[in-house]
């Protein structure tokens, strides 16, 4: 069986069109662009009339059309998402849409390297923002690619912060995968971004690329022999921005990106006596026997380290550490209900150890309620064992007391 799919990405200012042939075990790929903004429309049909004709394929030979799917500029994804509808109906053929930052993965990727780093695609898009996807090479899954954060839309000073929140979680997930490696074109356009290497040293910075058609026309190949052609009226381009655009006014007033992916951004920063409210209301909600405001303004006052992780304008969750001599004390690290399970604590725990480490301390202690099995969970997943029982150490109601689990993790070792 012979295989022809057409292959279209207009994402970028890139107006690119490749011609994929799969027959008797062998690929053939033929490509055309053109580099220029606003001339996707009146260009895309005639560059893929050139490639067929120089073929020598007809349109009736077309199996499948697939198309660059965003995020992107927008006029560009309607013309490549129009164009492949178009053509679908015409013909009666699948359209493959293909995620374009996923593309960017995929053109970096070398499958010879041992080590194989999750890489984070930033696409410039325009006005201080960047389109943002996460992903990691992984043969098991049916494109070769896990996703390991959908598309999203950023300010590109959201970057930093945003790669500390996710970090933890896939360090977690999946072990051995760092570093982490930083591609796309928003390397060139917001040149401010190269500091996170001094920020996290142990990030990779790749190559400004951009989605091209051959890229989109490999991976619509695999998904083709996946099944995951769809009818063209299901087809539609990947939009992130919830308003298209805003005026100066609004931008001034910190408008702008995409208000569900700020969400899973967090900054941690010094905690300061302006927090203390808001950290004694987080504390309330999740202890039975909570810490109170004082108790907190008396450990700022006696130098402890303490750090608040700062998201949408309140406080997400807090530790406080007593950096002792020979040891590094967590005192306590709660993270608010509404903000669980999204890596807050984990960002948190992982800042206490950095800050030990960087004091020259081997380890960190802590101490956690038996009773509190979600607690002994994630402090074991992160490495923590016990060390020994403080006999009756908390209150636990009605004049009785709970002994304490007293765990410790390494630092030398880890």
């Amino acid at each position: 069986m012979t295989l022809h799919i057409l292959a279209l990405e207009t994402s970028s200012s890139l107006c690119g069109v490749a011609l994929l042939t799969q027959a008797d075990g062998r690929l053939h790929l033929r490509t055309m662009d053109h580099d220029a903004t606003g001339e996707h429309a009146e260009r895309l049909l005639p560059m893929a009339d050139n490639l067929l004709a120089q073929a020598g394929i007809l349109r009736s030979d077309l199996s499948a059309v697939a198309f660059g799917q965003g995020p992107g500029g927008f006029t560009g994804l309607r013309v490549a998402c129009g164009v492949a509808q178009g053509v679908g109906f015409g013909l009666g053929i699948p359209v493959l849409p293909i995620a374009s930052l996923q593309a960017v993965a995929a053109r970096d990727f070398d499958p010879a390297t041992a080590l194989c780093p999750v890489t984070v695609v930033l696409q410039d898009a325009r006005m201080g923002e960047v389109y943002l996807a996460a992903y990691l090479a992984d043969g098991d899954a049916a494109s070769g690619w896990r996703q390991l954060q959908e598309p999203i839309l950023l300010n590109a000073a959201d970057v930093g912060p945003w790669l500390q929140l996710s970090r933890p979680a896939w360090e977690s997930e999946h072990p051995g995968v760092l570093p982490v490696r930083l591609i796309g074109d928003a390397l060139t356009a917001y040149p401010e971004l190269a500091q996170l290497q001094i920020e996290q040293p142990d990030l990779q910075l790749g190559p400004p690329l951009r989605p091209d058609a051959e890229t989109i026309a490999r991976l619509a190949l695999i998904a083709w022999h996946t099944g995951c052609g769809i009818d063209p009226a299901l087809a539609a381009p990947l939009y992130v921005r919830d308003k298209v655009a805003y005026t100066t006014l609004e931008r001034e007033g910190g408008k702008g990106g995409n208000p569900k992916a700020l969400q899973h951004v967090a900054a941690i920063r010094p905690m300061t006596a302006s927090d203390l409210d808001q950290v004694a209301i987080i504390e309330q909600s999740v202890q039975s026997f909570p810490w109170t405001r004082g108790n907190f303004a008396d450990g700022l006052k006696a130098g402890y380290g303490a750090w608040v992780a700062w998201q949408e304008g309140r406080v997400a969750g807090f530790c406080m550490v007593m950096f002792a001599p020979d040891v590094a004390h967590l005192l306590v690290i709660a993270v608010s209900p509404s903000c669980q399970k999204k890596g807050v604590g984990a960002s948190l725990l992982r800042l206490c150890e950095r800050e030990a480490m960087a004091r020259g301390l081997p380890a960190v202690v802590l101490e956690v309620r038996p009773s509190n099995d979600n607690a002994l969970a994630f402090y074991r997943h992160h490495g923590y064992t016990q060390l020994a029982v403080r006999k009756d150490y908390y209150p636990s109601g009605y004049g009785q007391r709970e002994d304490a689990c007293v765990m410790e993790k390494r630092l030398d070792a880890a």
